[in-house]
């Protein structure tokens, strides 16, 4: 896959959406950009002046994917358990991110609104995975090590503020909608890895149909 594309992922709580987005990008041989995007943002506004970046310190093209990828993944869950509150430079910073990665470099990109942010690009391609309570509760109780009323608090709480952040970012659209994306898929249905290589396919498949 020579030519640049980006692959975004919206997920809900316990769906998987993260591990899925984490090895399509490995199966690519492309970078997967999640926690980070909120990291940088966030040391770029100067909520965090612990680490090295200035708030003003101006980062484009590989300068900001090689500052992306010293920043620490988080693999695990990370649920919201507050109320969802707007902060416009925040988003707009980030915003900024996620648009010079998809003018650097092929990707993938979680969460972040990323699919809205990069709207009516070519080779944009966008997946939403969700799954029923009872799987997602299973996972979130095996991998958070939490019991199943606080899973479902947690899952709760993570999926409410997923939303309200779509809707708000978005202008009054909604998360869940189906014509925001490419596909969605469910994963307890299709599996982990068949959700895997239904994405790997459809992004091979439309790359290959637009050089015909």
């Amino acid at each position: 896959m020579a030519e640049k594309f980006v692959i975004t992922i919206a997920r809900g709580f316990g769906s998987g959406g993260k591990q899925i987005a984490s090895q399509v990008a490995k199966d690519l041989g492309i970078h997967c950009y999640e926690n980070r995007i909120l990291t940088l943002a966030a040391e770029k506004c100067g909520y965090d002046r612990t680490r090295f970046l200035e708030a003003d310190e101006k980062l484009v093209g590989n300068r900001l994917v090689n500052v992306l990828r010293r920043l620490p993944r988080t693999l695990q869950p990370k649920p919201h358990e507050g109320k969802f509150v707007s902060d416009l430079h925040l988003f707009e910073i980030e915003a900024g991110i996620i648009r010079e990665l998809a003018d650097t470099e092929s990707c993938v990109i979680v969460g972040k609104c990323a699919d809205h942010v990069l709207k009516g690009r070519e080779n944009v391609f966008s997946f939403y995975i969700e799954a029923p309570r009872a799987f997602c509760l299973k996972r979130i109780m095996d991998r958070m090590g939490v019991s199943e009323a606080e899973a479902h608090r947690l899952i709760s709480k993570t999926d409410k503020y997923r939303a309200d952040y779509y809707k708000y970012y978005s202008g009054g659209n909604y998360w869940t909608n189906p014509v925001n994306y490419d596909m969605t898929l469910n994963s307890d249905r299709v599996g982990i890895d068949g959700c895997i290589s239904m994405i790997e396919d459809y992004v091979q498949m439309k790359l290959n149909t637009k050089k015909i």
